[in-house]
């Protein structure tokens, strides 16, 4: 008898492909940590704000969501393995924007919107080709090295992404993400498309009303933080849209016309609070994401390299947790699991809120980092496998689909709200603290509430020092205070929005507790990459 020397040939580019996929994976998750950690550094460089960088970063995060859906048909009509191939481009556009840019403007266009869609393209077609390249145990291997790329991208973003802007630049941070993804292209012919046998009609209105919807209401946000007009009417856009989204869908089934997305998957308690509690994670995370590095760059005064370590407490513990759970839940039901990081996470945050005036460096938020990180963890461990575990091996690939746009929208809302609540708190505190000084004449605090009016922003000490260059010495240090003053408080407000995300979903969680118990199949676990 003799061997197939075919075999060894084949497992070896399989395990090449998983890592290959893995390395995607990883600059997926890692690019937004990187943005997030950058920000004094980006908006120094370019010389613009925080609050245009955060904008631009809720941006990246909502065009993925808002595209997700559509990117996942994309990939059916066009092929999986295409999609892949464009989402990379689309994501190598991105970081080479970020790599060569001058203004803030090429970042939205190109890392924003042209990255985002390439990220919404790219995570549903790499579920698929997983499942369709790798079979049994290699495909549960490649599941699991995709996944841990995420987790680990996910804990050391923040720790390389601060290393690499201190000592080298931000922009070597997005130039090592073209790398990554040019060695992962180099590998694409080990990549077999994954057919779509499925219908391949479009519905085109329903995506249409997928993408008003969520970029209806986070766009109004948006909008409202840069102080701009027709906010509540793109939030009343957003919302009409995602009604009409669901009578639409509805009536497309009866009428057994291809869908967006399949409305009876919300049939299905589990999926329905799955899906509630990923989006309120991901609002409580994008909320912490968006308010700590700014506190950390803006009022401590720290580089990247600091605020990441300052940050590390949070992803590590998240990482670490998620690990122990996912090996050690044993016989705890996992809505119960859920319940306890949701608790956790609202104790942790609930600790920062008296501790942001007071704290005079990063190690004051350890232990409220290390709690609220456990219990992201616990949710991380446990939430996309209690999502899928109700769905049909057949709809596990669309349901995935929702559960990260869900995520996706989460998160951008998070990002957005907590931005836009930060710099609106900060404009009417500063106004009211001006106001009643007796220090400041009547003409500065009309001076300081037309330049609040027009444009809020978070600016460390000595930033406000450059621009008080030739003022009065008694008016410098009482602007100087003031900005002492209304940053924590406005940090603090802004920290409101992961809290009540978290009770939210503390609140939840008693309702999934109620619910039985239900195992996922291998593919659900597999599909929950995102």
């Amino acid at each position: 008898m003799t061997s197939d020397p075919t075999v060894p040939e084949e497992a070896a580019g399989n395990q090449r492909l998983a890592i290959l996929l893995a390395m995607a994976m990883f600059v997926l998750v890692v690019d937004t940590s990187l943005m997030n950690v950058s920000i004094a550094a980006v908006v120094r460089d370019l010389d613009t704000t925080v609050s245009g960088v955060q904008s631009a970063i809720a941006l990246e995060a909502l065009v993925s969501a808002a595209f997700i859906l559509i990117g996942s048909k994309v990939g059916d009509l066009i092929g999986r393995k295409r999609a892949y191939v464009l989402g990379l481009l689309g994501y190598a556009v991105g970081a080479l924007a970020m790599t060569l840019a001058q203004g803030l403007t090429a970042i939205i266009i190109f890392w924003a919107v042209v990255g985002g869609i390439g990220a919404s393209l790219l995570l549903p077609s790499m579920q698929s080709l997983i499942h369709g390249n790798f079979e049994g145990a290699a495909q549960t291997k490649a599941y699991a090295l995709v996944g841990a790329a995420a987790a680990i991208a996910a804990a050391v973003g923040p720790l390389l992404g601060g290393f690499i802007t201190t000592y080298l630049s931000w922009r070597i941070g997005f130039l090592l993400e073209i790398v990554i993804i040019g060695i992962v292209l180099s590998g694409i012919r080990l990549v077999r498309d994954a057919p779509y046998t499925g219908p391949r009609g479009v519905d085109a209105v329903g995506a249409v009303l997928s993408v008003l919807g969520m970029g209806g209401i986070v766009l109004g946000i948006l909008v409202w933080q840069e102080g701009g007009e027709s906010v509540a009417a793109l939030i009343v856009i957003g919302a009409i849209a995602m009604a009409a989204l669901v009578f639409w869908l509805s009536r497309r089934k009866r009428q057994g016309k291809p869908t967006l997305l399949d409305p009876d998957l919300f049939k299905s308690k589990h999926f329905r609070l799955g899906i509630s509690q990923q989006m309120l994670q991901q609002i409580a995370l994008g909320g912490t994401m968006i308010a700590l590095p700014i506190y950390l760059q803006m009022v401590l005064e720290y580089n990247a390299l600091e605020a990441g370590l300052s940050i590390a407490p949070l992803s590590l513990s998240m990482f670490g947790i998620a690990l122990l759970a996912g090996r050690r839940a044993g016989e705890r039901r996992p809505s119960s699991i859920v319940r306890s990081g949701f608790a956790l996470l609202t104790v942790g945050m609930l600790l920062l809120i008296p501790i942001v005036p007071r704290a005079d460096s990063g190690w004051s938020l350890v232990i409220p980092l290390v709690i609220a990180g456990s219990g992201l963890g616990l949710l991380v461990s446990q939430l996309n496998n209690y999502t899928l575990a109700p769905i049909s091996e057949e709809r596990v690939s669309e349901a995935a689909g929702v559960n990260s746009a869900a995520g996706s929208f989460g998160l951008s809302f998070g990002l957005a709200f907590a931005g836009a609540i930060m710099l609106a708190t900060l404009s009417i505190t500063f106004t009211d603290l001006a106001n009643a000084s007796s220090v400041l004449e009547p003409a500065e605090k009309q001076r300081v509430a037309n330049a609040l009016e027009d444009d809020a922003q978070v600016l460390s000490n000595t930033q406000l020092d450059e621009l008080l260059v030739g003022q009065p010495a008694d008016v410098q240090a009482e602007i100087i205070r003031i900005n002492t003053e209304a940053r924590p408080l406005a940090l603090q407000v802004a920290l409101l929005i992961p809290i009540l995300a978290a009770l939210a979903g503390l609140l939840n969680s008693f309702r999934m507790v109620r619910l039985p118990d239900i195992t996922p199949s291998a593919s659900a676990e597999g599909m929950a990459l995102g």
